[in-house]
């Protein structure tokens, strides 16, 4: 089975739903079928670009320029995502009003915290007016009318919120609620209206008419006192409601002043690290995108060596040596659960004979004196199993390496042998090559003083 073209395939049926999704604005649904395109495959540029300009389009800038910045990364050149990034750093203004909004609406958040759902509300709405694609600052605003039984200003904003994302799970739920509402009241004013009418029936006739009350039969003999009794309460209106009034309209504005102070203090609070922040965010997307190359890199070579030794094999025209310098080169853990099981059914097929043929032709060169051959063979033994022959590949490893002249790779190998088969004759002799290369270094160091 070719498992890169089964993987790329898939990455790309998700792309295709998700831009089918981002065509009718259902940006919930586009990013879950783009992330999933991307876990098929890291590297799939359109899918990775399309993710940001669904995630600005409503309002996640920063989460965008995440993406188009990996996206750069990984394609430096050609690439559409550099259009994107240079057109939001050159609108420094836009970036900035942009930023301001995010802030204001999580000091919204801390207001709502606090119980302050009046100033929420005036903050949220220079919010949306600064920023008009902020999806979650409508969905708070219309929440806080909900609250607030302001059922007309949370239906109209909960329309605006649903253009920019049509199937955003936390709209749909706020314009159920508020039907929901809605249907309450509607049935509440029907009751009410049935309450206050008559019915009577004359011959094949209805006659519908208000319902008498007893205090509208006494209205009539109480109008004098209902005259000098609403007097008195217009005195008790001016006394106790018109001066309060006045009161309280200087304390809002007082408010909105401390409001205004506030936010120019956390403005200038926020400024003198908000270029840093962005600094480190832009350095750590860099390392996460170079990351995530590597690991791509690495997964699509690995499934090509596995598709070429597994073809190897099943032709029956190559021997276990020459297939397992091909399967040698693949890294299992980056392997899918299939992926794992062919791996794991080829070397076990592949690798105890390929290990037989390597290690006798590399202590054939290594008899002869032939140590790069000999250094050859006897890694690839190492590579595919590191205990072979009780620790025998390990030590001719070594040996090899010293012919050669190369101590550091030998003295690592023949240490590891003495770590996997202490008190043996293998690591007897490992030890005594270890000390005769250490003798070599000291006497070197010494006419290196001389």
């Amino acid at each position: 089975m070719d498992y890169t073209k089964k993987i790329i395939y898939q990455s790309n049926y998700w792309y295709n739903d998700g831009l089918k999704k981002a065509q009718i604005r259902d940006m919930s649904g586009a990013v879950l079928s783009l992330r999933r395109s991307l876990q098929y495959n890291r590297g799939n540029i359109a899918a990775r670009n399309l993710l940001g300009l669904v995630y600005y389009g409503r309002g996640e800038v920063s989460e965008g320029l995440v993406e188009w910045i990996i996206s750069k990364n990984l394609k430096p050149r050609d690439n559409i995502a550099n259009y994107f990034i240079n057109k939001v750093q050159n609108s420094a203004s836009k970036l900035e009003t942009i930023n301001q909004a995010i802030k204001k609406y999580n000091q919204c958040l801390s207001y709502c915290a606090q119980n302050g759902e009046d100033l929420a509300v005036i903050q949220l709405k220079k919010v949306v007016t600064d920023h008009p694609s902020f999806l979650k600052a409508y969905q708070l605003l219309a929440l806080l009318y909900l609250h607030t039984e302001q059922y007309a200003k949370a239906r109209q904003v909960l329309k605006t919120a649903r253009k920019l994302d049509t199937t955003n799970e936390m709209t749909l739920r706020y314009m159920h609620e508020l039907m929901n509402v809605r249907g309450k009241r509607n049935r509440k004013a029907e009751k009410n209206k049935k309450g206050e009418t008559v019915e009577y029936h004359l011959g094949n006739e209805t006659i519908i008419q208000p319902k008498n009350s007893a205090i509208k039969e006494l209205a009539g003999h109480f109008t004098v006192m209902n005259i000098l009794v609403g007097a008195a309460i217009g005195a008790a209106i001016v006394w106790f409601l018109i001066a309060p009034a006045v009161n309280q309209s200087k304390t809002e504005s007082h408010n909105k002043e401390i409001l205004e102070y506030s936010e120019q203090i956390n403005s200038l609070e926020s400024q003198a690290s908000a270029l840093q922040k962005t600094l480190d965010n832009y350095r750590a997307s860099g390392e996460d995108a170079e990351a995530d190359a590597q690991t791509a890199a690495q997964t699509v070579e690995s499934y090509e060596n596995l598709m070429a030794a597994s073809s190897q094999y099943d032709s029956g025209s190559y021997s276990e040596d020459v297939i397992a310098d091909t399967l040698i080169n693949v890294n299992r853990e980056v392997l899918g659960e299939s992926g794992q099981a062919r791996y794991d059914e080829l070397t076990g097929n592949i690798y105890p004979r390929a290990c037989d043929i390597k290690y006798n032709a590399g202590n054939e060169s290594l008899e002869v004196a032939n140590y790069d051959n000999a250094i050859t063979q006897l890694s690839a033994v190492v590579r595919m199993d590191e205990s072979y022959d009780n620790g025998g590949a390990l030590l001719n490893l070594g040996l090899a390496y010293m012919g050669n002249g190369d101590n550091d790779n030998a003295i690592t190998y023949l240490k590891r042998l003495t770590e996997l088969f202490p008190d043996t004759d293998k690591a007897a002799e490992a030890q005594a090559n270890l000390d005769t290369i250490s003798q070599q270094q000291a006497a070197e160091d010494g006419n290196t003083e001389e």
